[in-house]
């Protein structure tokens, strides 16, 4: 309950939706309420059979046609206004969920599926639907329709009244105990539906390797699985549903069968008229239908509050890497970069980076090379605060990154993956994804420093390519060049470039290389390399081994000293 009134706070900004919609709620449920005395009216009224009772059974009739139009109405305004309020909510914390997903640190990412992350923002969020548009307007109609009926039934007649709420605690006992068998189950659904989403990411994202590998049999097993037992939860939870269903209406027909044996016996006494049985009658199906919709309005609070529940949990999740108190803009900076005795670890038992210290004057070339798995992405990633270090420092400017805002540390940095990601797009929208007030004779001068310019004018429709899923229209080269592009184009004082030719053919590579050279000078580059070609000419080169700086100099230097650099250059002159 604390978790729903969590988001009943957020509903505030549409109080306004929601009154008016609670308010046509209220009417429609006073119409129903004054249905059923004016049909016991008109029976009495009948009784008689005289002239003046035809006129006044005239102006009932009359009466209730615009009751009944009326009803058509506040039907309209109960049911349209609560939904607009639920789905701008709905609309509302998706783009909370997925804001404060976004603002993560890439550890959280490394221990959570993408699907699920997915399921998250769209299906727990969509819940929230039920709660406003159905389940809170429900309680109101229901609260009102009984007490309002009770009401009526001891005006009508005591005993019959009271006889009519001898089932009710039965009910309550029902509700509660099934609500507590259902609200787990409900919760397994949800995680279930979101372990089917993150399988299904996860296979259309490496459908090339299913495919290449012939594991599509193996794959739609897996998914038959999470299926399967996304349906097997949901049965449970409607299986209790099935029985509790039935289970009320008994308890409610009971009501009902008491009303008629000891109505009939009153009316045999003469203590009560037709009329009045009538009414009752009428008033009884009014009472015990929101209390046979009981079991439809528990499944759905607690499909709601399964919902709530994981929402709540990204929500409550502490950002990692945030703007600490007092943090200032860094501004505009030259690129000087500096790391002292900075160690990192990923968990107390491993240590990835142990008194690193170096320093990237403006505009130098600087190369770090080395073993698989030494921390040299692990440093580039702390250069952009991707990561915080464990201890020591790392700065720019002369400015800790640390009590820097993130976001004007990130403005002074372009990245350029082995992994290059490209936007479902065209060409040019990917080279000025970065950069929104970009001309297009500045995508094409960034284009060609990056070398793809003749590539994307060889295509037929030029810049305004559809490059496909992740570039999948383009090859290995081409993505890497473009990614270079929009790192140009951004035009940092600080470019990071993480084996920007690792998978790359020699040609491309010559390309690439070329590029960079071209940018030599212009801004700070720090540039991973398994490929001693790219970095023969960097002003410094950095050598890793074990989370430490064990050489450093230039590409002769090195070689000279015959030591890991030399080793590492004469296993292979193309990669290291």
């Amino acid at each position: 309950m604390k978790q729903i009134l969590r988001i009943a706070k957020e509903a505030k900004r549409y109080a306004g939706l929601l009154a008016l919609a609670m308010a046509s709620t209220l009417m429609l449920t006073a119409i129903n309420l004054a249905g059923p005395r004016f049909m016991s009216q008109m029976t009495a009224l009948v009784s008689k059979g005289d002239s003046e009772a035809l006129l006044a059974t005239r102006r009932i009739a009359i009466i209730l046609f615009f009751l009944y139009m009326f009803k058509i109405l506040f039907r309209f305004l109960s049911n349209y206004m609560a939904h607009t309020a639920a789905w701008k909510l709905v609309e509302e914390l998706r783009q909370q969920v997925y804001d404060h997903i976004q603002s993560f640190s890439l550890e959280y990412y490394r221990e959570h599926q993408t699907g699920d992350l997915m399921s998250r923002v769209v299906n727990d969020t969509g819940t929230f639907e039920l709660l406003f548009a159905h389940i809170i307007p429900d309680i109101v109609t229901h609260s009102v329709t009984v007490v309002g009926v009770c009401s009526l039934l001891l005006s009508i007649n005591v005993s019959l009244a009271l006889i009519t709420i001898v089932p009710i605690p039965f009910i309550a006992a029902c509700s509660i105990y099934f609500s507590g068998k259902t609200r787990p189950l409900q919760r397994n659904t949800q995680r279930s539906l979101a372990s089917i989403n993150a399988k299904l990411q996860d296979n259309f994202s490496g459908i090339v390797e299913i495919q290449a590998f012939g594991q599509q049999t193996k794959e739609s097993g897996h998914v038959g699985e999470r299926l399967s037992l996304f349906t097997t939860n949901m049965l449970k939870a409607l299986k209790y549903g099935a029985v509790f269903n039935p289970t009320i209406e008994f308890l409610t027909s009971l009501g009902s069968v008491a009303v008629v044996g000891l109505g009939g016996y009153l009316a045999y006494l003469g203590q009560i008229d037709v009329a009045q049985i009538v009414g009752f009658m009428l008033y009884l199906s009014l009472f015990y239908t929101p209390v046979a919709g009981a079991a439809r309005l528990l499944e759905d609070y607690n499909q709601a509050l399964a919902g709530t529940e994981r929402v709540m949990e990204i929500l409550d999740t502490p950002i990692g890497i945030k703007d600490k108190e007092g943090s200032y803009e860094l501004g505009a900076t030259t690129g000087k970069i500096e790391f002292d005795k900075v160690c990192f670890s990923y968990n107390s038992e491993s240590t990835v980076l142990d008194g690193v210290s170096f320093t990237a004057n403006p505009g130098q070339f600087i190369a770090l090379v080395g073993p698989t798995g030494v921390g040299k992405t692990t440093t580039v990633q702390l250069i952009s605060r991707f990561y915080e270090p464990t201890s020591g420092t790392v700065k720019i400017d002369g400015h800790d990154i640390n009590n820097v805002k993130l976001a004007s540390l990130r403005s002074q940095i372009s990245l350029v993956l082995q992994d290059t990601f490209l936007f479902n797009g065209t060409i040019a929208e990917n080279i000025s994804y970065a950069n929104n007030d970009a001309q297009e004779e500045d995508i094409v001068k960034a284009a060609k420093i990056a070398r793809i310019h003749d590539d994307v004018m060889s295509m037929p429709d030029g810049y305004g390519t559809q490059i496909g899923e992740r570039g999948a229209k383009l090859s290995g080269g081409q993505k890497q060049r473009i990614a270079i592009a929009r790192a140009v184009l951004r035009d940092t004082p600080i470019l990071i470039l993480d084996e920007a030719t690792a998978s790359v053919d020699t040609q491309t590579e010559r390309e690439i290389q070329s590029a960079i050279n071209d940018l030599a000078g212009t801004r700070t580059i720090i540039a991973i390399a398994h490929r001693l070609s790219t970095i023969k000419h960097a002003d410094k080169i950095l050598v890793f081994e074990e989370g430490k700086i064990v050489e450093e100099g230039i590409h002769e230097e090195l070689i000279a000293q015959g030591n890991l650099y030399s080793r590492l250059n004469s296993v292979s002159q193309e990669t290291l």
